[in-house]
């Protein structure tokens, strides 16, 4: 047994009861342990994108410019990312192994390592600190509206506070997510519905910009919102994190299609959601926008849905940053990595809100890793499709020179190779005008290409490089 392997595996407690703390982390989760139904994963998936940021997303592409008909056809398009990730999840009762193990067979075991610490883990938290500076200020807001004005002090407690919360339900684990995101499914549908319906009665149904897009500026923006709503799905490479306790019999479609389908659904509903306000409400500041449109009574009811969201989404975002650091090759107990990574996360959190503009360079950050994150995620649903997932998790769990996924000094260039080919490609083809705008994208004025080239180069020269040695 590898020393990773080693210190993943906790105490020997069967780990399917949301009362207890999960057992296991990257190790390879035994038959006996299997448990559950591929439907299960749909009520996992919807909880976090039962989102407000979905409302901020679907504003966001009015804001750009776009009819309405056209912000919702790009909702639908981009939202189709993820299909990648029902495909990747599909690995996960394969190998009874997470994802952050699994891509061990696309890189090898040395550069694995690198690829999660910079995917798996620096992302992660950097997406945690985003989320909870959200959630905080939406708390801060609540707070606000009862006269309690919160001093620095007050503004840390909170912040610790949403993020305790979070890291309980990471800690305990697999179990609890399972068992208690179809509640908040639930509940966060209740109160997103009853704000549809007050969305819904002041919608513009007729909304134009004041000045149409046509020919480069209307594709320019379609990318750019294409890419924008893409990104989320691209950022969850770890879906087998969460489908690696399913029985190994389970059928891959079912498991692919309950979690597509179950991210898709309310990401779509709930981005168009947002779409439909910004025809008369200005999105710039959702929040307040749509606080000023809502009864009295509903509007703590709305803020606390919100935290409620973010503490949803973190949940997952440090569950599977936990086994980053595991999979790094850092020999701790799973729930002393997710303690670590929540940590790490405060701080981001507190210094974001409290000191500087530091999450305006996170975010900015963020926005350039897609040209990363595409590839990435091509490149592992190519593996998924290539080896027709089959994939063996004891042998994914051998980093030793002798194992079958060491390759050459630990690193499979084809993987590696791949990734480099689509990732450089689609950072010259980013345009963020306001931060960055690529050599190609200048070429082809400002449309930024940089998710479909990212995808397709990636995937083609890994499925290129990978096909004889597979065959």
């Amino acid at each position: 047994m590898s020393h990773s392997t080693e210190a993943a595996a906790e105490t020997p407690v069967r780990s399917g009861r949301a009362s207890r703390i999960e057992a296991h982390g990257i190790d390879v989760i035994g038959d006996d342990e299997r448990h559950g139904r591929p439907r299960d994963l749909f009520g996992v998936w919807a909880a976090p994108n039962v989102s407000y940021l979905s409302l901020v997303v679907g504003g966001a592409l009015v804001l750009m410019g776009l009819e309405l008909w056209q912000a919702l056809v790009v909702i639908l398009a981009g939202n189709l990312c993820w299909i990648l990730v029902g495909v990747v999840a599909v690995s996960g009762p394969a190998a009874g192994a997470p994802s952050e193990v699994i891509t061990r067979a696309v890189y090898g075991i040395r550069a694995n390592r690198v690829v999660i610490g910079v995917n798996g883990w620096f992302i992660s938290v950097c997406y945690a600190a985003l989320n909870w500076s959200a959630a905080a200020v939406t708390a801060f807001s609540l707070f606000g509206r009862y006269g309690l004005e919160l001093d620095t002090a007050g503004k840390i407690l909170v912040i610790i506070g949403i993020a305790a919360v979070t890291l309980v339900i990471s800690v305990y684990g697999h179990a609890t997510i399972v068992k208690l995101y179809p509640v908040l499914s639930l509940v966060l549908t209740v109160v997103f519905a009853v704000l549809a319906s007050f969305v819904l009665g002041h919608t513009d149904w007729t909304y134009r910009p004041q000045n149409t897009l046509h020919g480069v500026e209307l594709w320019t923006a379609l990318a750019a919102g294409l890419a924008l709503v893409a990104s989320a799905a691209l950022s969850y490479n770890n879906s087998a994190d969460f489908a690696r306790y399913l029985p190994r019999t389970s059928k891959p479609t079912a498991v692919a299609g309950w979690t597509a389908v179950g991210a898709y659904i309310p990401s779509v509903l709930f981005t168009a959601l947002g779409a439909l306000a910004a025809t008369t409400l200005d999105m710039r500041d959702p929040q307040t926008a749509l606080a000023g449109m809502l009864p009295e009574w509903f509007v703590p009811v709305f803020l606390v849905a919100v935290i409620i969201g973010a503490v949803a989404n973190n949940a997952m975002t440090i569950y599977s940053a936990g086994l980053a650091i595991q999979a790094i090759g850092i020999r701790l107990r799973r729930s002393r990595s997710v303690l670590l990574d929540g940590t790490i996360g405060v701080l981001l959190t507190m210094y974001a809100l409290l000191v500087s503009n530091f999450l305006d360079a996170v975010s900015s950050t963020l926005q350039l890793m897609v040209a990363v994150l595409g590839p990435m995620m091509a490149i592992y649903v190519a593996d998924v499709l290539l080896r027709r997932n089959r994939y063996d998790g004891h042998a994914l769990s051998d980093e030793s020179k002798d194992g079958p996924f060491w390759y050459v000094g630990g690193v499979n260039w084809a993987g590696v190779g791949a990734l480099v080919a689509g990732a450089v490609p689609a950072f010259a083809c980013i345009a963020i005008p306001s931060l960055y705008t690529g050599f190609l994208a200048e070429a082809v004025g400002g449309i930024d290409l940089s998710l479909p080239v990212g995808l397709v180069v990636a995937a083609s020269v890994y499925t290129v490089a990978m096909r004889k040695q597979l065959s």
